[in-house]
């Protein structure tokens, strides 16, 4: 039986570190914050991982979409994985990871470059990512293309990928949003937005979009970099919900958008219509850092999507998905959820 769910995006080796203000001036690095590596942030790495508290996890936003995902179906094999990796060490761990999990993880391996690793700096509960994609900027769609991807693609009932993924693949965004599959995408970080090529794929994929996830600092730069003038989460969410839809064909006419805000309410806008879903309250002293809440918040929902729940059940798994995660360090959980489906 093909998975369910497949996850299209770069796969990175977190490494996981706190710092202090010192790290964050001397690097340039806003909290809550995701950029794409520069020369200057090279020598973070080697200092993060020299940290008494460092820590090596299976990352990259949508590998930790798809692995909470597969947490909360806990049937083996609900869920597929593809991204480029190299040939080393940090690919060899992040396949025992997916291995564990249950997600089917189809990597391109890249034996030229190494496995992409992301800076993790954590700082008062709060993260900032400094992504070097490294193999992960080398995913092919000739790979999607292969007949057995390819097989994994057409059977998948919904397709997953954070925005980051349009900065390597975009041939490999157009092939799966073209497809009779649910397709969703992320904003995932300002640049996407603030970049032209990449804002310029994002605006050509956003109409075979029927799920599309972001944070409020997320919609506002997107808001911004249309001119709209508004700073309103609700006005901005619907605007993008009423982009037209080329999934007609499909049989869907209307895109939601799904838009989290911290600890604030999350937004849902569809059809011009708006809906706002509570999320699970934690006292201060609960939480051990924010990394990977968003990826989760969105694992939990596609988990309700894959078993056909309505958009309260999906808001629902994705609030308890991200409560657990944050909970932990890094984008880990416990053996199995509590959660009642």
């Amino acid at each position: 039986m093909a998975p369910a769910l497949l996850g299209m995006g770069n796969p990175l080796l977190d490494i996981m570190a706190t710092v202090g203000q010192e790290t964050l001036e001397k690097y340039d690095i806003q909290m809550n914050n995701a950029v794409l590596a520069e020369e200057k942030h090279m020598p973070l790495y080697g200092e993060l991982a020299e940290k008494e508290d460092v820590k090596y996890i299976a990352g990259g936003a949508t590998q930790n979409s798809i692995r909470v995902a597969q947490w909360m179906l806990q049937e083996p094999g609900q869920t597929a994985y593809m991204g480029c990796v190299g040939e080393d060490e940090y690919a060899k761990k992040m396949r025992d990871v997916c291995k564990v999990d249950g997600v089917d993880a189809r990597y391109m391996v890249d034996k030229k470059t190494p496995t992409g690793t992301c800076a993790v700096a954590i700082k008062d509960s709060e993260r900032s990512l400094i992504a070097n994609l490294s193999a992960a900027n080398n995913y092919k769609v000739d790979h999607l293309k292969e007949k057995e991807n390819m097989a994994v693609l057409e059977g998948a009932k919904v397709v997953y990928s954070a925005g980051f993924f349009i900065t390597v693949s975009p041939e490999s965004i157009a092939l799966a949003s073209s497809k009779d599959s649910i397709y969703c995408l992320n904003l995932s970080a300002p640049f996407i937005m603030q970049v032209p090529p990449f804002k310029a794929c994002l605006v050509n994929t956003l109409p075979h979009v029927d799920y599309l996830f972001g944070n409020e600092s997320e919609a506002m730069t997107f808001a911004e970099t249309e001119g709209w003038d508004t700073t309103d989460i609700a006005f901005i969410a619907t605007r993008l919900s009423l982009i037209p839809s080329a999934r007609q064909e499909f049989g869907r006419r209307h895109r939601t958008v799904v838009i989290t805000q911290g600890c604030e309410e999350t937004i849902v806008a569809r059809n011009g219509h708006v809906r706002r879903f509570p999320i699970i309250k934690l006292e201060r002293e609960m939480l051990v850092d924010t990394n990977g809440a968003g990826d989760a918040y969105v694992g939990g929902f596609l988990a309700a999507l894959v078993k056909g729940g309505d958009i309260g059940e999906c808001c629902k798994a994705g609030a308890y998905a991200a409560s657990v995660i944050v909970q932990h360090s890094g984008c880990t959980y416990p053996k199995a959820p509590e959660y009642k489906w």
